[in-house]
């Protein structure tokens, strides 16, 4: 399929989203002509490495129902004064718009990636007036789309129950670019005489569990927990911190573009995904930062959740843990630390999962949806 042309929407500023990265990286490969629209904010890094077209709006809104409004309102001007074959609508907060634009366009594909089981996550389940208008764009748009797919087999099984439609299944597995000049700890800015645990990712949220590794830390000796990348909760930890002195155990680091990101991944000895079992997003979680945890050779400690858990367990490239209590994260964090021979075995069946757990294989679900 040569030449065909596709527009693929996000709401965000198309930085940090390897996800997206990732599917546009196969298309072009694919000789798709790819347009990626998102939006751009004021601290927006630049976008220099990307070789198809990126539109960027900037809003006079950047959150809140406004938001939402305005970008789905530009968006739906843009895609209707644009020839395409595809629209690619990324998550529930760009379906909108894509929709009523498919309608304007005779023979135009439309497909729906979801990142997530997008109505239950925290923020619209604490607010249920809003998580009901979410609700009905979904039960509106989603049934009209021609392919979808989405991240894990059990939030799959979630929609196809609630709306009878055949949903595919594209895992958040990274591939890990070739070119990376790889920086050591001193160049960081990081200690090379302590461990380094590693909670990363753009998504540092709420019901996390970022508190608790806090708390957990502090029990930890000769060891210190870093926080790469961007969330809700950033301000909040950062000022828990200050405020108990612990800035010798937890270092912050703004998010940075993907190929950055790894560097820090590369030289820290653990990595953790500890998403608590709130809601059912959450619940059914399967994280890329685990991945990426995995391409670069680090055991993981996660939390109790079956997407992540059957993953750790079958290739027992890490611990589990029961409960979200410091005093048990504290305890297995030493546990691995202190088993020379046990983390030794975790981190070398990193490399076997590497081998089964990439993007490559992802892609042949990819090559049915659009080739």
């Amino acid at each position: 399929m040569s030449g065909k042309k596709i527009i693929v929407s996000v709401t965000n500023d198309l930085v940090t989203d390897n996800r997206v990265k990732r599917v546009c990286d196969f298309l072009h490969q694919n000789n798709f002509e790819i347009t990626l629209v998102g939006r751009k904010l004021r601290n927006s890094l630049p976008l220099n490495d990307r070789p198809y077209k990126t539109k960027r709006f900037r809003l006079l809104f950047n959150k809140g129902p406004l938001f939402y409004a305005s970008y789905n309102l530009r968006l739906f001007f843009y895609l209707l004064f644009r020839k395409t074959d595809f629209l690619l609508a990324n998550d529930l907060d760009t379906l909108l718009a894509n929709y009523y634009a498919k309608k304007f366009k005779s023979g135009v594909k439309l497909i729906y990636d979801s990142h997530e089981y997008f109505t239950g996550v925290p923020e619209l389940t604490a607010r249920p007036k809003i998580q009901k208008i979410w609700k009905r764009i979904e039960k509106k748009c989603l049934p009209k789309v021609d392919k979808m797919y989405t991240v894990n087999n059990s939030i799959a099984d979630l929609y196809k129950d609630e709306y009878g439609i055949q949903v595919n299944v594209v895992r958040n597995i990274s591939s890990i670019p070739s070119d990376i000049q790889t920086k050591n700890r001193k160049e960081l800015g990081l200690p090379e005489d302590k461990k380094i645990i590693i909670f990363q990712g753009a998504g540092i949220n709420v019901d996390r569990g970022a508190e608790e590794l806090i708390e957990a830390i502090k029990l930890v000796s000769n060891a210190v927990l870093i926080f790469v990348g961007s969330g809700d909760v950033i301000a909040s930890l950062q000022s828990k911190v200050k405020k108990e002195n612990l800035h010798e155990k937890v270092l912050f680091f703004d998010k940075v573009p993907y190929k950055q990101l790894l560097n820090f991944t590369r030289v820290s000895d653990l990595g953790v995904s500890l998403d608590k079992d709130t809601n059912i997003n959450y619940r059914y979680s399967l994280p890329n930062k685990l991945f990426d945890y995995i391409h670069c050779g680090i055991p993981v400690l996660v939390s109790d959740l079956p997407e992540i858990k059957k993953i750790v367990s079958e290739f027992e490239i890490g611990a589990v843990i029961s409960s979200h209590h410091p005093e048990e994260i504290a305890k297995k964090i030493e546990q691995l630390f202190s088993d020379d021979k046990l983390y030794l075995h975790y981190k070398n069946n990193t490399q076997k999962a590497a081998a089964v757990l990439n993007w490559q294989n992802e892609c042949r679900v990819l090559e049915k949806i659009y080739l």
